[in-house]
């Protein structure tokens, strides 16, 4: 592209940073501004469609496999594109924000992958976008060995003993507010997408590797076609292959789960998966349905994996992906490793348990959210495929599926308890505080917390205001306790603005779609214009 006439002006209203020059080229901001010119609109209507869909399925249309693509799913001629280098073998992968020392230790850690989270790991501050992809920029370039001013050397290991790496760029529903085309914001997707792919496609494909990805919060086939659409054109922009890009796409929302293998026969080509969130599906589900007493949840930590409904959800992912070709790739195991032994092989066991649920089920890898943690979830699946890279061959034909089975939450309610509305209103304020101040990824009570946990635990609280099951006052004089606990503990921290974000997203009569817009605009938004 240097050798090409500049023509989709992006303009940078983010302030100068070290070394951001690297990354914000004139020819990478083309780049991104040839994606926003022609998949913009594409990506505005397709947000519009999600409102019109929640709309109906509020007014009580039901929610069903569309009829319109029986035939993609009864035709069994069709199936992904083969596994990737670097992709055969996924049974332990490991996420975290693209920060440096985040990514010397995942690289390091064993893991089979490791997922540059952009998105629900990573408070999207302009420093820490733009630093994240110079943190990709040097892993791949294995020049981001450090040692901290206490004298601790971060160092990479081998080049074939190091994870795979795959980038989550964020959710179509976020703009990044810093750069500008055509005078309006650019989607932070297509920053996220087209910056690490200008920059490192081509690196990555020197290295025996390839440009990969992970696709958040997907609704429907529809914006997993425009995620292909994109990836075609890129490739075709900076003369790769096509095919060469592989995403896995995951199943986070309610309305994905009954297009799945459309979602897959959309991106077959450039597909590697799905995968099967938790947090974010459960908030997927009180967002669709929170209105209704039959959707009315309990305490989140007794909605495990082993609910019936959930259970639904994934032994049909399993099914889906295995029937084309797929890999299916596990939830996290959000556990931080405690210092007490004892506390530790508890801590430990409850991760084995919960991951051979999954192995058992069929899936071919899973998430992990500390390095401590990727040994004894390769034990778990090591048990299972043995030399085998994966377990594809099991396509899990005894598995049936109905809507009814993914939609029976009923037999998985309840009432929540003091302690449950305590802890969300808690880990909700915890997390937005970290957030606030640019943490994405925060350990609170042993876990390895995200904007996902935030959101369940935020909307828990409003669905249960809104049946009256706990009431305003309760709710707000627990967020009093919390509030001045949090304070004693971080006194340097945002508290105030932290519970005005909680109160915002949690209580009020409508219930905001996400807390990342209203925060993001609001709190991190810092227009400089510094380039044009």
């Amino acid at each position: 592209m240097s050798t090409e006439v500049l023509t989709h002006h992006v303009r940078v209203l983010g302030a100068p940073g070290h070394r951001h020059d690297e990354i914000l080229t004139p020819a990478a901001l083309d780049f991104v501004g040839r994606l926003a010119a022609e998949f913009g609109e594409r990506r505005d209507g397709l947000l519009k469609e999600r409102r019109r869909q929640a709309i109906r399925l509020a007014a009580g249309s039901p929610l069903g496999f569309p009829m319109v693509t029986a035939a993609v799913r009864a035709d069994p001629g069709w199936r992904v594109a083969p596994p990737a280098p670097g992709l055969t073998d996924r049974r332990v992968e490991i996420t975290g924000p693209p920060d440096r020392r985040t990514a010397v230790n995942a690289l390091n850690s064993g893991a089979g992958v490791w997922m540059a989270d952009f998105e629900d790991a990573t408070s999207p501050t302009w420093d820490n976008v733009i630093g994240g992809q110079l943190v990709l920029l040097d892993a791949i370039e294995r020049r981001i060995d450090f040692t901290t001013e206490e004298g601790k050397e971060y160092r990479l290991r081998p080049d074939d003993g190091l994870a795979t790496v795959v980038v989550r760029p964020r959710g179509w529903h976020l703009d990044e507010d810093h750069l500008e085309y055509a005078g309006r914001p650019v989607p932070a997707a297509l920053v996220d997408f087209g910056l690490y792919f200008f920059h490192c496609a081509q690196r990555q494909i020197d290295a025996g590797y390839g440009p990969y990805f992970y696709l958040p919060k997907l609704e429907n086939r529809y914006e997993a076609r425009l995620w292909n659409d994109i990836f075609v054109t890129a490739q075709e922009l900076l003369g790769i292959p096509r095919g060469t890009v592989r995403a896995t796409v995951l199943i986070e929302t309610v309305t994905a789960v009954f297009e799945m293998e459309e979602i897959l026969h959309e991106l077959r080509e450039h597909s590697a998966g799905l995968n099967a969130g938790r947090w974010d599906y459960l908030f997927s589900l009180i967002k669709t349905f929170g209105h209704r007493t039959d959707f009315l949840l309990p305490d989140r930590a007794k909605v495990t994996m082993t609910a019936p409904f959930m259970r639904a959800y994934t032994e049909l992912l399993v099914r889906t992906c295995h029937k084309r070709g797929a890999h299916a790739i596990g939830g996290m195991a959000a556990q931080v490793p405690a210092r007490d032994p004892a506390a530790n092989e508890a801590v430990l066991a409850t991760v084995r348990l919960d991951k051979e649920r999954e192995a058992e089920d069929g899936f071919d890898g899973s998430w992990v959210a500390h390095p401590g943690l990727v040994r004894v979830c390769r034990e778990v699946f090591d048990d299972v495929l043995g030399d085998r890279p994966h377990q594809l061959e099991r396509t899990r034909d005894d598995v049936e599926v109905v809507p009814a089975d993914l939609l029976s939450v009923r037999r998985a309610g309840g009432p929540p308890t003091p302690e449950g509305v305590r802890t969300n209103i808690a880990v909700a304020l915890g997390y937005f505080d970290a957030w606030l101040r640019g943490q994405g990824a925060v350990a609170i009570d042993g876990l390895m917390e995200d904007a996902a946990t935030a959101e369940i635990a935020r909307v828990q609280i409003w669905q249960w205001l809104r049946h009256r099951v706990i009431d305003r006052e309760t709710v707000l004089r627990v967020l009093d306790d919390e509030a001045v606990a949090l304070a004693a503990v971080r006194p340097w921290a945002p508290v105030d603005e932290a519970r005005e974000l909680f109160e915002r997203t949690a209580l009020a009569a409508e219930l905001p779609l996400f807390f990342t817009p209203d925060a993001y605009s609001r709190h991190l938004v810092q227009r400089t214009e510094a380039q044009g």
